[in-house]
């Protein structure tokens, strides 16, 4: 590989640890523009690549009890039959739509994230009890649920682990801090990107002697990026975390455009 793709497989190996999200947003493109790989392949092999990395970084997230493991399970579950559902959609769905839909739907996500947050009615232990104890109704754990599914077709057809949804989706729907929802955004994006890999195999070539080099460069920044992530704050990720949504929107619609 280039030196270029190389710089590209430790970004998004960083990006996944701070974020949660975002390796396919780097990995995609550089398969396309500096590896030259066909685009269905480019977004097939993405899923891979990040599906491996976002395990093994989900696992460092964990160790530091950063991974809601029911959470986890209930949104991994229905999110990756809906992954896979959306990625044989996506065999068939002009690249531009994809791309268009995916910038999108960054936006909105980006919007959320920067909306200033409703006061807790009680604060310290009393508030995360309360947080703790609407997490695991079964009310919340069915809009988790149904958030999965619409989260896996729609990240299944563009190509995507779903992160940048997925983060939002948690914070906002199951209150769950910022840091936790990044690590239990990992385990998920890891769960759902199988799903999409799999709808794409079989339908579109691929290079898996490059995807195993760029998943170990990928791997080996995704290191970097969690260590650097526990030294930041929760607004500081979420106020970076809705910046880095808009800029990556705005990148690939401008290509879409010009």
């Amino acid at each position: 590989m280039s030196l270029a793709a190389i710089l590209a497989g430790l970004a998004t190996g960083i990006v996944l640890g701070i974020f949660g999200s975002g390796g396919s947003i780097v990995t995609t493109p550089a398969l396309l523009y500096l590896l030259h790989v066909e685009p269905k392949s480019a977004i097939a092999m993405s899923l891979g690549i990040v599906a491996i990395t976002a395990t093994l970084t989900a696992l460092q997230h964990w160790h530091k009890g950063n991974v809601n493991l029911k959470v986890t399970a209930v949104f991994g579950l229905f999110g990756i039959f809906g992954t896979y559902a959306g990625a044989r959609l996506g065999v068939i769905t002009p690249v531009v739509i994809q791309l268009t839909l995916f910038a999108l739907v960054m936006y909105a996500a980006a919007w959320r994230m920067l909306r200033p947050a409703r006061p807790h009615r009680s604060v310290g232990a009393a508030a995360v009890a309360v947080q703790d104890e609407v997490c695991s109704s079964g009310r919340c754990m069915v809009h988790i649920a149904g958030h999965g599914i619409v989260v896996g077709l729609l990240t299944g057809m563009v190509g995507v682990g779903g992160g940048f949804l997925i983060v939002p989706a948690l914070v906002l729907l199951s209150g769950l801090p910022m840091k936790q929802a990044i690590g239990t955004s990992l385990a998920i994006v890891a769960i759902k990107s199988y799903g999409g890999f799999a709808g794409y195999v079989g339908d579109v070539p691929i290079d898996y002697p490059l995807m195993a080099v760029f998943t170990a460069v990928a791997i080996a920044g995704s290191v970097v990026g969690t260590r650097f992530a526990s030294r930041l704050s929760g607004a500081a990720l979420k106020r970076g975390f809705a910046v880095f949504l808009i800029l990556v929107a705005s990148y690939i619609l401008a290509n879409q455009i010009f």
